[in-house]
């Protein structure tokens, strides 16, 4: 199984379709696919898995001169609660840290779960776009945008 693999089978399972966040297999190889472009896959423990071994989270990321973008972070539904997302975030910033980034970015919906999450991890609110998302019935949704030093 490839390393796209792996994360193609969490992101099947860790996105809700009416939320509309999954990504396809196209759009993250073709955003792999750029220069600037990287993933990052956890095992159970939070570390890169074996070869054998299925992931349970992964990120999916982009850097553009200093700063970095978190494109997305999923982890399965059956292994949420264990510390997986809060350590593939310590690895993200690290792998960021290391690649000259001195900031890095995300954005989700207003309403995501996840936000305790990112508030817990030193993220900060920067910013507001109304009705930036649609679910899958069309309603409308904030998106919130987040940044952190590094």
């Amino acid at each position: 199984m490839s390393d796209i693999d792996k994360l193609m089978a969490v992101m099947e399972s860790a996105f809700d379709p009416y939320w509309r966040e999954a990504w396809t297999r196209r759009q993250v190889e073709d955003s792999l696919s750029l220069s600037s472009g990287f993933m990052l896959l956890a095992d159970q423990n939070g570390e890169a898995p074996s070869e054998a071994a299925d992931a349970a989270g992964f990120v999916l990321a982009r850097k553009v001169l200093d700063e970095v973008e978190l494109l997305l972070i999923g982890v399965s539904p059956d292994m949420r609660g264990l510390g997986i997302g809060r350590m593939l975030l310590d690895r993200f910033f690290e792998a960021s840290r290391k690649a000259g980034a001195a900031r890095v970015f995300l954005e989700m919906r207003a309403n995501n779960e996840a936000e305790r999450v990112y508030l817990a991890a030193g993220f900060e609110p920067i910013g507001r776009r109304r009705d930036y998302y649609r679910t899958l019935d069309g309603t409308p949704i904030d998106a919130v945008t987040f940044a952190k030093s590094l």
